[in-house]
């Protein structure tokens, strides 16, 4: 009986998905031949592009990976610039455009960066252990290669003509250069001059269906010092001693731990260092410290990052933050500093609009609809920073596990289909 199931259901996907297919128009199918038809493209130029390292901070890496893929926009009718990013101590950014008038002007974002450095010991594209596994092969090249791929398709068709399509490929969106008002300048910009805002970072799932971002949290970063005096071990606690750094430094994080629980926030403490020395360098994120057992810490450090469903959210988090803080052990002090971030994107009618157009996309490609994902599942991206000027949309890229650890993997099954799906989108968004 389950066999029998099992055909059935299999055969009614059949018929559906052929019966949406064939709903498609004359132009529709043409684009989605063109597609089938670059497989072999598409897959080499991932391969290409992860087996280049493109950390944050390798910038000859990232301009690498920008070389590659400006030619292959400009072969498309996209003007492309390289815009360098020195100031901020990073690679730059690459942004390709082409001018029309025929329906809305779109953006689509993209990092080239990943988390993996030049001396990680994952470097290369291959298949292993039944996976096809590469450093930033989800996160995001593979989104990449579903961008210039659905544009190829449409080129290929003459579905390009007289669209304006804008692509914003950032070089530090895993480690952002700061000032971020430099770092995200010019993709706000971008972002002011759109009608939409398309994402390419990783497709996401909800209960094993597909799923999409119209709401994000923020990501912030602060850096809480502490500070005692100095002393032998023996007067600790003492009248004209106090309890030193470190017990000043544990008070503040047990009472975070246990006060600024809200729904959608989590703040978590990444490095931690004392001792009667200790630094933090936010540049390259690494931290030292010395001391003795037998002496009083004069200093400690934490460094932590929060994630906010609204800004609201995260000032009045920051203000319950500044009030534990102000409430030392005895002579002990502490400040905090919060650090620019990625804002929060909170959901919209435009965003809805967008995820609407979208859902039809995948009505007439025999998919199931996508949900709006809960922002508390998701990390920040740059798309957070056109948000507030423009609708937007993300989880377009591409499908994968255990982005940000060796091991990343792609999807490879899933590539054609997220390129069918935004191929058409790109035509519905430019179209109509």
């Amino acid at each position: 009986m389950n066999h029998k199931r099992i055909l059935l259901t299999t055969i009614l996907f059949t018929l559906t998905q052929g019966a949406a297919l064939h709903a498609l128009t004359v132009e529709q199918q043409k684009i989605i031949a063109s597609v089938k038809a670059n497989e072999t493209y598409s897959t080499a130029l991932l391969k290409e592009l992860v087996d280049i390292n493109s950390g944050t901070l390798n910038p000859a890496g990232v301009r690498k990976v920008a070389d590659v893929l400006r030619p292959q926009f400009e072969s498309l009718g996209f003007a492309c610039r390289w815009l360098p990013m020195e100031e901020v101590h990073r690679a730059g950014h690459l942004v390709c455009s082409r001018e029309g008038k025929t329906g809305k002007r779109v953006l689509l974002i993209g990092h080239m960066d990943t988390v993996f450095e030049s001396d990680s010991p994952f470097q290369k594209f291959e298949e292993k252990d039944g996976k096809t596994v590469g450093p930033g092969s989800a996160d995001m090249k593979g989104g990449l290669v579903i961008m210039l791929s659905a544009l190829k398709a449409l080129n290929e068709n003459h579905d390009l003509d007289a669209t304006s399509i804008t692509a914003f490929l950032t070089g530090d969106e895993e480690r952002p250069g700061e000032p971020l008002s430099i770092a995200r300048r010019d993709l706000i910009a971008a972002g002011k001059a759109s009608d939409a805002a398309l994402e390419f970072e990783g497709g996401v799932q909800n209960g094993g269906q597909d799923a999409a971002s119209i709401a994000r949290r923020s990501a912030y970063t602060w850096i809480l010092t502490t500070t005692g005096k100095t002393a032998h071990s023996s007067g600790v606690f003492g009248k004209g001693v106090g309890d030193g750094a470190i017990y000043e430094m544990s008070r503040i994080l047990y009472r975070f731990d246990q006060e600024l629980h809200d729904p959608g926030l989590t703040y978590n403490v990444g490095l931690l260092v004392g001792g009667t020395q200790a630094s933090y360098d936010p540049s390259t994120a690494t931290a030292s410290a010395s001391g003795k057992v037998n002496v009083v810490p004069a200093k400690a450090q934490a460094v932590g990052d929060m994630r906010t469903v609204t800004d609201e959210q995260y000032k009045r988090t920051q203000e319950k933050m500044l009030k534990i803080i102000s409430e030392h052990l005895p002579g002990t002090s502490a400040e905090i500093e919060f650090k620019d971030g990625y804002p929060s994107m909170p959901e919209t009618e435009g965003n809805r609009a967008l995820l609407k157009e979208l859902n039809k996309v995948n009505r007439e490609l025999g998919m199931n609809i996508m949900e709006p994902l809960d922002p508390s599942r998701r990390g920040a991206g740059d798309l957070s920073f056109v948000a507030p000027y423009v609708a937007s949309i993300s989880g377009l890229g591409a499908y994968g596990a255990g982005a940000h650890a060796p091991g990343e993997s792609i999807n490879m099954a899933r590539q054609p289909e997220q390129t069918r799906r935004v191929a058409l989108y790109l035509y519905e968004l430019t179209h109509n």
